[in-house]
């Protein structure tokens, strides 16, 4: 079953649809559904479909002889096997994938400059449509799209893919109630082939005891993995991710506690780690200075397994997931904390693109510093505000969002009014979202500057 994608499937058919020469980049991290888009889009269509190997030239040849002749066949070399392509895309519409394109690339350095000869020389002639697809977003970004690669200012297109939203993520596991849907984007990151390993038959506890904490599942061993399978010095990573994990998010805590010590060595890794998606660097929305930069985990995946399945290995290695399960079951609202963020920041985003919110804003996201009224650090989970510098444009919506079993009170609507008083907006406005709902003292202020939205409402 295909699900989502429907943007990314509509325009590769409208680009089809064109009847002319199409090069397009397929990228985004491992698991993230580039290969099931291409497949989909390619199913009622003549293809040429090849997959490349973390392998050698000849067997990468022989892979790819072997997806256009559909034999056991070889060509002898790589200048054969695209003048087969050329000859078959002459006789009519042709899409012709590459599917992991870093590892043949990386197996044979000059066949991205014999692919631009061929585009130039051949390819362009013809209307065949060439997709590059890969995982590694660092080589995409810079091999294939950026400016010192052969293949520069030949692309007509290119595709990043990202992880699945809550809204699409909920229509793999209809079965769930909401929360529970939300608990398995939470600890899946809205990646399409996590989202697929859950099981709509079983309780959200078992999807999680036999996804996470059992030891022979995908899941279980799938951080390390990963780790591995893109970077040099996995341990090194492991010990920044361990280290990110544990509440450290400033550069030089993350050196420390990760024991690499310098801080530029530190700041290399967490490129790499920020260019594979695992982590992102967050600047407080509106701040002037940059030097207030943190790091967090941006994949839900990664942020579950590391806060709960390292300290207890041994357990899971000797068949006690039900055990670890009942140890850690209270701790899920709190991982859900942020999780409710990036849900009721989607749902902000949706309710602006249907301007169904008192204004058009251009920008959300969260906020903290010093509150210089009461000389204090604080928190604002989500701040949503208008363009423009006419006074009557200058307008923001301030959120607070609790996913905990405890309806929202009105102090805690007096408490989000005082933060924004630091602000100076014109006009500006309340949004409460509650897990689980409102005191009745909470919803008696509700009015035309205060929002309150339960998470049954939303989506």
């Amino acid at each position: 079953m295909f699900i989502g994608r429907e943007r990314e499937l509509q325009r590769l058919n409208e680009r089809y649809e064109g009847k002319r020469f199409e090069f397009v980049a397929i990228y985004g991290r491992r698991r993230v559904g580039k290969t099931a888009l291409i497949r989909e889009f390619i199913k009622d269509k003549k293809a040429i479909f090849f997959t490349a190997a973390e392998n050698s030239k000849d067997r990468n040849l022989a892979l790819l002889s072997k997806s256009i002749l559909e034999a056991d066949a070889s060509y002898s070399s790589f200048e054969d096997a695209f003048e087969a392509v050329y000859t078959i895309a002459k006789s009519g519409r042709t899409v012709f994938v590459i599917d992991e394109y870093p590892y043949i690339a990386k197996s044979y350095k000059p066949l991205s400059s014999l692919l631009q000869q061929y585009i130039d020389n051949k390819f362009k002639q013809t209307d065949i449509f060439i997709i590059l697809c890969g995982s590694s977003m660092s080589f995409m970004e810079n091999q294939v799209l950026g400016y010192k690669s052969p293949l520069y200012g030949r692309r007509t297109g290119q595709f990043k893919l990202e992880p699945f939203s809550f809204e699409v993520s909920r229509q793999y596991h209809k079965g769930f109630g909401k929360r529970e849907q939300a608990v398995l984007y939470g600890i899946t990151g809205g990646i399409p082939q996590y989202l697929e390993l859950m099981d709509g038959g079983k309780s959200l506890k078992y999807n999680i005891i036999h996804s996470f904490l059992t030891s022979d599942t995908m899941l279980f061993e799938e951080p390390v993995n990963l780790l591995k399978q893109e970077l040099r010095e996995p341990q090194i990573y492991n010990d920044i991710i361990t280290a990110i994990a544990g509440g450290a998010s400033q550069l030089n805590k993350i050196s420390d506690k990760s024991y690499v010590g310098d801080t530029s060595k530190t700041n290399k890794y967490l490129r790499s780690l920020i260019s594979l998606g695992i982590v992102k660097k967050e600047e407080s929305i509106m701040a002037q200075s940059k030097r207030k930069s943190i790091y967090r985990l941006n994949d839900g995946m990664f942020r579950f397994w590391y806060r709960f399945v390292p300290h207890n290995l041994a357990k899971i290695h000797l068949g006690l997931g039900e055990s670890v399960y009942a140890s850690i079951e209270s701790q899920i609202s709190d991982f859900m904390g942020e999780v409710f963020e990036d849900i009721c920041k989607q749902w902000l985003w949706k309710e602006n693109i249907e301007n169904r919110l008192p204004f058009d804003f251009q920008d959300c996201g969260r906020w903290w510093g010093t509150n210089p009224l009461h000389k204090a650090e604080q928190e604002i989970d989500i701040l949503a505000f208008s363009a423009g510098n006419k006074a009557e444009n200058k307008q923001a919506i301030f959120c607070e969002c609790k996913w905990t079993n405890e309806n929202i009170s009105d102090r805690i609507i007096d408490e989000l009014i005082d933060k924004s008083a630091m602000f100076a907006y014109e006009k500006k406005y309340y949004y409460l979202f509650s897990k689980s709902g409102f005191t009745s003292a909470a919803l008696a202020r509700a009015g035309d500057n205060i929002r309150l939205i339960s998470f049954g409402e939303m989506f």
